[in-house]
């Protein structure tokens, strides 16, 4: 497993981090999975063994019971591993319980490390934008658990593109720290992350990590176009998510993957991580897993390199539209455009082509 700098940070990280959304599996999240403390401290050493020492979560999942179960799963290695945990999501009724005031910050971090067993969080992310917050009072909240040693570094997730270069900026223009990576959805069917997330944050130096690359089960090889989710898994048990905006374009995206992942004697999720990892401006891919047999296949997709061919064959299935103004500039000014979007400006160039 290579590690990679985590945005403008000394922070080395490995390229796949183990997400624990399936731990538990409690309080509305049953579809998600239901790894108890010992399934989940075996998947932490098979991990560890891969070279994968960091795991995310948040108090969202499972509404605080993942973080209690991976509490216990790395119970006497603290120092061996990379923990993150989010805030922001409503929990309760509290109207304090919820967004990035300091006053939810503050409550919920303490909260967070009672039930993983720790004292400090290697990154802390801010889990959604609040629009009602200032800016200000987020940035300096989590300043001041970097300086109380709660936190290592911070990070934001779910951002728009305007609101994470707004935290940066006012986090650089005060003199504060700002946030060193954000968590975003990518996958080979949701690309919306190339039209601004994905150069924003390497233009800014966030790192881009990506959450869900199988589409929350969407890509697990179990779904076709003849083929509906079955019970047991996420989509096949009623999860709302993700919004999928054209069905067959999806099916499509599956298709291609089926076909790679044929001629390789590879899975439809080891093709998807394949690709999402070595796409460009994406750093570190959260991985998940139900089962220990997933958790190995899903790691194993690291040692998969596509091809060129195989790679353009499933990034053509689904590109982005060229909304105004890239479509105005890849016909334009491909020339004038930042290293990290120059690979998207030729795409919608070769889109308009087609046409």
């Amino acid at each position: 497993m290579d590690y990679i700098y985590l945005g403008n940070s000394g922070l080395k990280v490995p390229k796949y981090i183990l997400g624990t959304i399936p731990f538990s599996g409690t309080n509305g999240f049953e579809p998600t999975g239901n790894i108890d403390a010992e399934a989940a401290r075996r998947h932490v050493d098979i991990c560890l063994d891969a070279g994968i020492n960091m795991f995310d979560t948040a108090n969202l999942y499972s509404k605080g019971d993942a973080e209690r179960v991976l509490g216990e799963a790395i119970k006497g290695r603290r120092d061996k591993v990379l923990l993150t945990s989010k805030t922001g999501f409503d929990l309760g009724e509290d109207p304090n319980a919820g967004g990035a005031s300091r006053i939810n910050i503050e409550t919920s971090i303490d909260r967070t490390l009672e039930r993983l067993g720790t004292d400090y969080l290697d990154i802390y992310f801010v889990h959604l934008w609040d629009g009602h917050t200032p800016v200000e009072e987020t940035i300096e909240t989590m300043n001041d658990l970097i300086k109380s040693g709660k936190i290592r570094y911070w990070g934001v997730s779910n951002y728009s593109g305007w609101a994470l270069a707004r935290t940066y900026t006012i986090a650089e223009q005060r003199g504060l720290i700002p946030p060193i990576t954000q968590q975003i959805y990518y996958t080979p069917e949701a690309r919306e992350a190339e039209y601004e997330l994905l150069p924003a944050g390497s233009e800014l130096g966030v790192g881009s990590m990506i959450w869900s690359p199988l589409g929350e089960g969407l890509l697990n090889g179990k779904i076709d176009r003849n083929n509906e989710a079955p019970s047991g898994t996420r989509q096949g048990e009623g999860w709302p998510e993700p919004w999928v905006k054209d069905d067959e374009r999806l099916y499509d995206v599956i298709d291609a993957l089926k076909e790679v992942a044929e001629n390789r004697n590879a899975t439809v999720p080891q093709i998807a991580l394949a690709w999402i990892k070595d796409r460009p401006n994406v750093g570190p891919v959260v991985i998940a897993a139900r089962n220990e047999e997933q958790l190995r296949e899903n790691i194993a997709s690291y040692d998969i390199r596509l091809t060129q061919k195989e790679h353009d064959r499933i990034e053509s299935v689904a590109r982005p539209e060229p909304y105004y103004p890239l479509w105005h500039r890849a016909m334009n000014s491909i020339d004038k455009g930042s290293p990290s979007e120059i690979p998207y400006l030729e795409g919608y160039k070769k889109s308009m082509e087609l046409e």
